[in-house]
Parts: C-alpha cells; sequence; structure tokens
C-alpha cells in the first residue's frame, strides 16, 4: 500500500514547478558572477528568483540575499553586529519556543540573552516581552517565530514588532513555516528582517533566504566571507538550480482562500475523529490560532516514539516535533514553555498537512491511529 506522508512542517515533498526550473537551471554552465553571456545568464536566473521569493515575501528583491537555508540565515541576522542608521543591537530576547536555530544559533554572548516566556496557549507573552525591553540596558533585538513549527500556533508579530520599535529596538522574524500557509508581508508584520526556508514550501533542501526591509540594516560581520558574493553578505558561488527551485516554489505557494479552507477541514477533520475515539486527546493550542496545516496532540500514557514506529510501520509518516534534533525523539521545550507536563509532553504528536495531502490520507490516518492505540493497550490490559 502506498505511504501516506503527514510531515508537511519538516519538509514539503518537491513540487513539479520546482524541479522543472532546478532542471533548466542544471543546465546552464556559467559562473553568476563571470561576465560573459554563460555567466550573464546564470546571473539572470538567480535574479528572477530573488524577485519570486520577495514578492513572496512583499519585500524588496535588492534586500534579499540567499543562504543555505533557514538556519543559516538565523545564524547570519542574529549577532551583536546588526545595524541600521541607529546604531547597533547589543541585547537579544527571544521567547521560549523559538526555533533551535535561534535559541542555540545566534551570536550573541549568554549574559546578553533575554527569554521571554509563552502563555498556556503557546503565544509570545507581550506584557513579558514589554517588561524585558525595558529592563536592556543597551539596545535590543527581538526574535519572534510567525508561527510555530510544532503547534502551529501564530505569533503576534505584528503587536511585538510594535513593542520593539516603541523601545528603540529591532525586530527579526523566522517565518520560515509561515510561508505558504499565511499571508506574509514584511511591512504588515513590522519585521526589520526576516527568514525563510526553500523546502518547507515546497522547494529543493539547501536553500533559504534573508531578507531586511529597508536598505539601511546591514550585518557587519558576515559568517561566510570571501568573494563578496550576495551582496557581502553571504560569500560563495550561488546555487543555481536550488535557487531556481526555490523561486519556483514561491510563486506557486501563496496561500488561497479555497486552500486554506481544504486544510483547515482536513487538519479539524482529523482532531474531530481522535478527539470522539479517545476522550483523553489532549490537542495543543487548540485554543488560539494555528496554522491550518497542523495539529499537535497527545494521548497521555503513549510514549511519541511508541506510536511513530508503530504508525511508520503501518505506512505513514508523521513526527513528535521539530525535525532538526537529529532524529531524536525528546520532550519538547515548545511544550514545556506552555506548561504542559514532561510525562505528557513525551507523548506528544504532530501531524502536518499541505499541497499534496488528500482526504483519503486523512482517513487512513485517522483509521489506522485508532487500530494502533487500542492494540497498544489492549496488550497493556492483557499483561495486567
Amino acid at each position: 500500500m502506498e505511504r501516506i506522508y503527514l510531515d508537511f512542517n519538516a519538509t514539503a515533498p518537491l513540487r513539479p514547478e520546482a524541479r522543472e526550473a532546478m532542471l533548466r537551471a542544471f543546465d546552464l554552465r556559467g559562473n553568476p558572477s563571470s561576465v560573459h553571456e554563460e555567466g550573464r545568464a546564470a546571473r539572470r536566473l538567480i535574479d528572477d528568483a530573488r524577485g519570486q521569493v520577495a514578492d513572496a515575501l512583499c519585500a524588496n528583491g535588492r534586500y534579499l540575499t540567499f543562504t543555505s537555508g533557514g538556519t543559516e540565515a538565523a545564524n547570519l541576522v542574529l549577532t551583536p553586529s546588526l545595524r541600521d542608521g541607529a546604531g547597533r543591537v547589543t541585547d537579544l530576547i527571544v521567547s521560549a519556543g523559538e526555533h533551535a536555530c535561534v535559541l542555540d544559533g545566534h551570536r550573541f554572548p549568554a549574559e546578553r540573552v533575554h527569554i521571554t516566556p509563552l502563555d498556556h496557549h503557546g503565544r509570545l507573552d507581550l506584557a513579558a516581552l514589554e517588561a524585558l525591553l525595558g529592563q536592556v540596558q543597551g539596545r535590543a533585538l527581538v526574535a519572534v517565530q510567525a508561527a510555530n513549527n510544532e503547534t502551529g500556533v501564530i505569533q503576534p508579530v505584528a503587536e511585538a514588532a510594535a513593542l520593539t520599535h516603541g523601545a528603540g529596538g529591532l525586530l527579526v522574524c523566522d517565518a520560515v513555516q509561515a510561508l505558504g500557509r499565511v499571508e506574509v508581508d514584511i511591512e504588515a508584520l513590522g519585521a526589520d528582517a526576516l527568514f525563510v526556508s526553500a523546502h518547507k514550501i515546497g522547494g529543493p533542501k539547501g536553500v533559504g533566504a534573508l531578507v531586511f526591509r529597508a536598505g539601511d540594516l546591514h550585518i557587519e560581520e558576515a559568517l561566510i566571507r570571501g568573494g563578496g558574493q550576495e551582496r557581502g553578505l553571504r560569500s560563495g558561488t550561488e546555487n543555481p538550480g536550488g535557487i531556481a527551485g526555490f523561486g519556483a516554489a514561491a510563486a506557486v505557494c501563496r496561500p488561497q482562500g479555497q486552500e486554506i479552507a481544504r486544510l483547515a477541514k482536513l487538519r479539524d477533520r482529523i482532531e474531530a475523529a481522535l478527539g470522539e475515539a479517545f476522550d483523553d486527546l489532549m490537542v495543543f493550542g487548540a485554543g488560539t490560532p494555528r496554522l491550518v496545516n497542523t495539529s499537535c496532540f497527545a494521548l497521555p500514557g503513549l510514549q511519541a516514539e511508541t506510536l511513530l514506529i508503530a504508525l511508520d510501520l503501518a505506512g505513514i509518516a508523521i513526527s513528535s516535533g521539530s525535525a532538526c534534533s537529529s532524529g531524536k525523539v525528546r520532550p519538547s521545550h515548545v511544550l514545556a514553555a506552555m506548561g504542559v507536563e514532561a510525562d505528557q509532553a513525551k507523548c506528544a504528536l504532530r501531524v502536518s498537512l499541505g499541497y499534496a495531502t488528500q482526504e483519503s490520507d486523512v482517513e487512513r490516518f485517522c483509521e489506522t491511529f485508532q487500530k494502533t492505540v487500542w492494540k497498544i493497550r489492549e496488550r497493556r490490559a492483557s499483561r495486567n
């Protein structure tokens, strides 16, 4: 039986449009920095893709830098060398639920890093952020996700940006999970910079982008130094194939009302079916706006690893949260920040849907999940 893939938040299957764009790019033989015709052709391809990605973010392509992914973009921008006309930032404020590339990938000294909590729904605590902004002695850089990768909870980025700017700081938004699932507009968000990743929207792995809202923002100490490509922020010969695939995926990923409604219906179908079958089902973040494609839930007493293995053997791929922890199943720091007890967090599973998900996939998942849980519980009961 064909496998069912319900792990789009980890990576989305490559879109046909991206594959076609990549194949065309692979036939180009010039270096994008070369001045001859072959080089100019490669440069045009990259510039076209830059415009496609920037358009998806309602941003200016002149301020967009291609990277190897969201992690590199986070490492690049979260630095005390980030500055605008008002000078450098000195302190970093991050929420407790940020992705590991933000929590661990920044370049600030430990004594200059401040963590702001989440509420029990998984949203950034704006009152706590405001208090921290008032306590910072220097100039703050605030990092906030647009949407959480584990729970799908949508964060109050615009409100956080208003507080940050009111205190004279800058805000960076991790829009990796949001792009293609909600409208991402750098101006509307009020973000000074944001970063995204190609493989979350059906582009290739290994490509991302960092974009600034205005031209006065600059990073004085780049991570990768050399030939000065990408406005001096990311040296090294560009990856035309990956960038072309990113651009093609970005051009078709903008969320449409019909697709949003379709995914919301499928997500709600999963939660309703499992809630009807198991009265102890816990759905995390259900009381606040979430990405329509994401459901994070748990059945207390049933370890996530046990269910993941059983479902995988049954031909269904889901996850226990972030896929960026070397494949290890471990309690979620996001759920811990929401006040979820460790024993419950160890049971958390994530289903994430996407453009290729069909109703039949959801029906088979619900049926297989229920049978799997019943078998596990029956075996446990027989042992007792």
